[in-house]
């Protein structure tokens, strides 16, 4: 992966969490730019193309305790058809903005506190989809949309592009579960899920 695709956007208005952030995905070699407002952010990614993946705090000013700005900055990067994966960390009450983030077009959704290890696997995962994403356009899909949390009302739409990466990433994998669950970045009975939901068995 160039080093274009590893630089990332970290939108947090709590400077020492967005220091401590940035520390954590510097050492594993990501360029990161910050922002602590909406509006900042959305300049950012406009001037910097490059920009691969958003780390979203919901809760920005002025109205840090609830997720307006946060989901605001979402649709505003949906309407703009900004090539990024969003990835929502948030403090903020779960359910309801795990459900809003995940319909305004979020790829993952991350509850504070969030390990330092499950922040860097969903990075990973998002660049994963991002490079993906570029090899399934030359076939006509523009978005990849996965949602492996699959607890009740977090369930993924099930798409054409969701079954192919699955398929894809099995075959690719010579339907080794394992692998393709560290590949996905899911745990091994996610991609059991997915092969039951997508109907997929091993002689596919």
């Amino acid at each position: 992966m160039n080093s274009a695709s590893r630089h990332l956007l970290l939108v947090e208005d709590d400077s020492a969490l967005r220091t401590m952030l940035r520390g954590i995905l510097e050492l594993n070699d990501f360029t990161v730019s910050e922002a602590e407002d909406r509006l900042t952010a959305l300049d950012w990614l406009r001037s910097t193309p490059e920009v691969a993946v958003v780390i979203l705090d919901l809760g920005l000013p002025p109205h840090p305790h609830d997720i307006t700005e946060g989901i605001e900055t979402l649709r505003a990067i949906e309407a703009g058809f900004m090539s990024v994966k969003v990835i929502v960390l948030t403090g903020q009450d779960q359910e309801a903005a795990a459900l809003e983030a995940i319909r305004e077009g979020a790829f993952d959704f991350l509850a504070k506190p969030a390990s330092a290890a499950t922040i860097l696997q969903s990075v990973r995962r998002a660049l994963l989809f991002m490079e993906k994403e570029r090899e399934m356009g030359r076939q006509g899909v523009t978005r990849i949309a996965l949602n492996i949390q699959i607890g009740e009302g977090l369930k993924g739409v099930r798409t054409d592009a969701e079954e192919r990466l699955v398929r894809q990433v099995l075959k690719e994998t010579g339907f080794n579960v394992l692998q393709s669950a560290k590949r996905l970045g899911v745990k091994r009975e996610n991609v059991y899920y997915f092969m039951k939901k997508f109907g997929i068995q091993r002689d596919d």
